[in-house]
């Protein structure tokens, strides 16, 4: 990969994982809601028996991971920083309501959610700030 940055490996690495669980997870639970439970987020469908997640959760991955590969090559540093601050944040209001329950109602976590999107979300900040300023285009002559 030329020009490689920890940004733009951890664009490409976790945007792939991203993309392949969000995959997955609709082999596990890709309910968006349906019966008693309008939103689907029934935390005891779990990925490798580790990891609530319904339709809403799997769209978030794949959304995420596309994104991640998408701008690898132009906004790697952006993308890391972002989407780790966004984990950290989800981390951190999935610890607070606890595992079992389901952020905004909608996208079910347990505590294996919450630390691996803490994991995921200091990965990221990391990588940004590990990485170089993108150079400015010179201006045009004029």
């Amino acid at each position: 990969m030329e020009n490689a940055s920890p940004a733009r490996l951890y664009c490409v690495v976790v945007g792939s994982v991203l993309v392949v669980v969000g995959i997955i997870g609709f082999f596990y639970n890709g309910h968006f809601g349906s019966g008693g439970d309008v939103f689907g987020h029934d935390t005891t469908v779990k990925v490798f028996g580790i990891l609530a997640v319904n339709g809403w959760h799997n769209v978030f991955h794949l959304v995420t991971g596309a994104v991640g590969l998408l701008v690898a090559g132009y906004a790697a540093r952006a993308y890391s920083v972002g989407l780790g601050l966004t984990y950290i944040a989800v981390a951190v209001w999935g610890f607070i309501i606890g595992s079992g329950d389901a952020i905004l109602t909608v996208v079910p976590i347990n505590t294996a959610d919450n630390v691996l999107h803490l994991v995921l979300g200091a990965l990221g900040v990391l990588a940004g700030l590990a990485s170089e300023e993108p150079e400015e285009a010179p201006a045009p002559a004029t």
